[in-house]
């Protein structure tokens, strides 16, 4: 049987420089606990002796890839990471650190949930997580969590899901429900690493040789956040083809739906010099036609959301408002690159709440207090396309269009001949110049270089 790493061992496999706080004194608890469990205070005796530690987390200061934070660490051995009282004490604590000094918030988790020999006192201590994680949210302060074998319970609907970016150890059992809860036929793979990343509850599933890098990274880009004053919009990213102007609007889309055009993955590789991938929508959801996340470009972050050619599905529209939403809280400027034909409109888009995740990504955008810059690289196809499009920081490439809609659908709509098609993408005046001219974009990307 495998080993489970100890806190200490986990924090030691991450950081360097390790300073424990002092643990806190909270209200007095009597031996039993505050239930009064007949030998709770054995129990704990036990614990201790077998793990060296007086309560199931450790927490202090440490540096992580060169970047100060506050560290938490679970002690699975200590009664299985459970959740009690005095452990609540500690969590709040490391909260309160990281908002005082102005830190990010890394923690390390390994929990079976609330603990059962302390009742409804161990389970409001989610509460208190609750409230000390919104606390620290509201300060512009990042949280990053990472899921050990096993998170579950409160521990994963607190500190794991609630936190900013969430990574989990491969195989890591993850789940609300602890294998010893869950339904008989329950489908064991939706309770693994692997499983919350296909549905979306998981950014990334890493290695543990690769987690300190990868830890190092998300600090580097997230505990840099708000530094430049004034924030200074992210640039707009050179054309990557040299294409010349469309002479006709069917020119314009011909153009635009070549498979020999540029895609968002190459803009992404030419811009930045490192990506951080954010993936799904928190809610069940992915979308591999959209690229999201935060990137480092000259040491600089910069939040991301790129449309790859494909129909955008509403896990999509939900994960761009996520990361717009948590890019505008910590202060980093956003690059938005379009391309689609427009939303995904089949039934299964509608039974997934498209209109609704439409709108939130229209609301995110709207509600940005940082800089948000736009490319269009491709197909601006209508409202599925305009919804994360920056209303007065729009670009073009010679290779793109933007229409209210597709001109074949226009025709369509119109009650056209197919052969109207042509002629009705020159009435849409979606040609780069027209979108210029008509103020809907700023300018037209040159090739290789950066728009002021």
């Amino acid at each position: 049987m495998r080993r489970r790493p100890t806190a200490r061992q986990a924090i030691a496999a991450v950081g360097e420089d390790f300073v424990e706080a002092v643990a806190p004194h909270g209200a007095e608890i009597p031996a039993d606990g505050p239930l009064s469990w007949s030998g709770y205070a054995d129990s704990r005796a036990r614990a201790t002796d077998r793990t060296g530690e007086e309560e199931s987390v450790v927490h202090g200061l440490a540096t992580v890839g060169g970047h100060p934070c506050v560290l938490i660490s679970f002690e699975f051995g200590f009664l299985g990471g459970s959740l009690g009282q005095r452990t609540g004490d500690r969590l709040e604590a490391a909260y309160e650190t990281a908002r005082s000094r102005r830190l990010p918030l890394v923690s390390l988790i390994a929990t079976g949930g609330s603990r059962m020999q302390e009742g409804m006192v161990a389970l409001t201590q989610l509460q208190r997580v609750a409230r000390a994680s919104a606390r620290l949210r509201a300060a512009g302060l990042p949280q990053l969590a990472v899921l050990r074998d096993p998170t579950t319970g409160g521990g994963w609907a607190t500190l794991g899901a609630g936190a900013d970016v969430i990574l989990a150890l491969p195989g890591a059992q993850i789940g609300f429900a602890g294998s010893r809860v869950r339904p008989a036929d329950a489908d064991p793979s939706a309770y693994t690493a692997e499983g919350q990343l296909m549905t979306g509850h998981v950014d990334a599933v890493v290695g543990a040789a690769e987690l300190p890098g990868t830890l190092g990274r998300w600090l580097g880009a997230l505990g840099a956040a708000g530094v430049d004053e004034p924030l200074l919009p992210a640039p707009v990213p050179g054309a990557l083809s040299d294409t010349g102007l469309p002479a006709t609007g069917w020119d314009a889309v011909r153009q635009a739906r070549s498979p020999a055009r540029p895609r968002a993955e190459a803009y992404l590789d030419a811009y930045f010099d490192h990506l951080l991938p954010l993936g799904g929508d928190r809610c069940g959801g992915t979308d591999p036609g959209l690229l999201c996340g935060f990137g480092l470009r000259g040491g600089r972050p910069i939040a991301y959301v790129a449309q790859c050619g494909t129909a955008t599905r509403p896990a999509g529209y939900r994960t761009a408002a996520r990361v717009i939403r948590l890019a505008d809280r910590l202060g980093v400027p956003v690059l938005t690159l379009i391309d689609t034909p427009g939303a995904a409109n089949d039934a299964e888009a509608e039974r997934a709440g498209a209109g609704a995740a439409i709108a939130g990504a229209f609301t995110a955008i709207a509600e940005a207090r940082v800089p948000v810059t736009t490319l269009v690289i491709g197909e601006g196809g209508s409202g599925g396309a305009l919804a994360l499009a920056a209303p007065d920081n729009t670009y073009v490439t010679r290779d793109s269009y933007f229409s209210v809609i597709a001109p074949e659908l226009a025709a369509a709509i119109l009650k056209r001949s197919p052969d109207a098609v042509r002629t009705t993408a020159d009435q849409l005046r979606l040609r780069p110049q027209d979108l210029v001219e008509l103020g809907i974009a700023r300018g037209i990307a040159a090739p290789g270089a950066q728009a002021p």
